[in-house]
């Protein structure tokens, strides 16, 4: 079984991402990859679909600034 996807590799990816950006980070990391590639999605299809996502981020947001004041 070769390949890059086998257990062992997969486990030394994880530890060099610990080490270089720390456990406090991945949560931020994971996030702002979700968000890119549902950004993605969206510009393939046109944009379409996305409209209810741009509405909560608009949402999201107003709450930002609402703590900023």
């Amino acid at each position: 079984m070769e390949g890059l996807f086998q257990p062992t590799h997969l486990i030394f990816i994880l530890i060099i991402v610990l080490i270089l950006f720390g456990p406090g980070k991945l949560p931020e990391l994971g996030k702002g990859l979700g968000k890119g590639i549902r950004e993605f999605k969206d510009a393939l299809k046109g944009g379409i679909e996305g409209s209810s996502d741009k509405k909560e981020d608009k949402k999201d947001d107003k709450k930002d600034e609402d703590k900023k004041a």
